[in-house]
């Protein structure tokens, strides 16, 4: 079967950097992952890629609050782009922009990457994963900040298109940013091969928290960082709560510790030098409704009368950065 266009790249890059073990398995994944039976807005979501095209002599900026991909367009190729963007939505993770078009997404992705940014290593020439990244956004970022490989992987088939949409206008100015729509679970076991992994908003999704963090450390290589960003409840070392069938209305929320919790786990699982960088109670202005996400959000999900306290009583969502090393 002939290799997608669109993969090409994800290809070369898997050969250039050396993940022989993780290019074995990459056509199976990718076939299951995009697989139309299994994901029925699939194949429309593909189509807007077609429609989409490319643009002449894209001029890309990666470490501007908004991604963006500024081009020549005129007013009716510039609706028209907005329109096959617009059919993708929700856009839950930027905020991007394409032209004049601004894509105001769900969360104010960028406040949490200026909150992290400066505690992190510095990117220049590092390979990083980054776990659940979404649509790419932070990505992007990475790439704006020196990395010379960033691998996004998250099982969404949406946010995969959301992302080549991005990447496709950005043209032969793309970065080597590449998407690959599978979960933490599909990386193979001990590759240890990234000198960064970021895991941010997926730790609360996880069953077994320990394994997750076990699963991230085997892919750093010696000395690598890790970056972790989740949902935190205030307390001591002994502070974990866990939620009934909702948390914030999300029903696959499974333990939130305290910061100083999450620091132990993380020395459990073999990590160093661990350090609480950020925490920070979430507000209704970084995560709330627009007009490309016009679902339910924060504000929504709170206590109308006790802004403090979640929909169903539990402590607002408070979301914490940890950093630490591989041993």
């Amino acid at each position: 079967m002939p290799i997608d266009p669109r993969h090409l790249p994800l290809y070369h890059a898997f050969i250039e950097h050396d993940l022989a073990p993780w290019l074995a398995c990459l056509p199976a994944q990718l076939a299951e992952g995009l697989d139309t039976r299994r994901h029925g807005d699939l194949s429309g979501w593909l189509r807007v890629l077609d429609k989409l095209g490319n643009v002449k002599e894209p001029r890309v900026s990666l470490t501007t609050p908004h991604v963006s991909v500024d081009a020549d367009l005129s007013e009716g190729d510039q609706q028209r782009c907005a329109n096959l963007l617009k059919a993708l939505a929700p856009w839950r993770k930027g905020p991007w922009r394409v032209g004049t078009t601004v894509i105001d997404t769900e969360w104010h992705s960028d406040w949490k990457w200026e909150r992290l940014a400066p505690h992190i290593s510095d990117l220049t020439e590092r390979r990083v994963l980054d776990v659940g990244g979404g649509n790419g956004y932070h990505g992007f970022r990475m790439a704006g900040a020196g990395a010379r490989l960033v691998i996004v992987i998250d099982p969404s088939p949406r946010f995969y298109c959301q992302f080549h949409a991005i990447r496709q206008l950005m043209g032969p100015q793309a970065p080597d940013v590449h998407f690959l729509p599978v979960g933490i679970e599909d990386v193979p076991a001990r590759l240890e091969t990234f000198d960064t992994t970021f895991s941010m908003g997926v730790l609360y999704h996880r069953r077994s928290p320990i394994d997750h963090l076990l699963a991230l450390r085997d892919t750093l290589r010696p000395g690598g960082e890790l970056v972790l960003e989740t949902l935190v409840v205030e307390g001591d070392e002994h502070t974990v709560l866990v939620p009934g069938e909702r948390y914030a209305q999300m029903p696959n929320v499974y333990f939130l510790p305290s910061s100083l919790a999450l620091a132990q786990w993380l020395t459990r699982a073999g990590f160093t030098n661990v350090r609480i960088v950020d925490e920070a109670v979430t507000t209704r202005d970084e995560q709330r409704r627009t007009d490309w996400m016009t679902y339910q959000s924060l504000a929504d999900f709170l206590d109308p009368n006790d802004p403090t306290r979640t929909i169903e009583g539990y402590p607002a969502p408070r979301r914490a950065v940890l950093i630490a090393e591989r041993t």
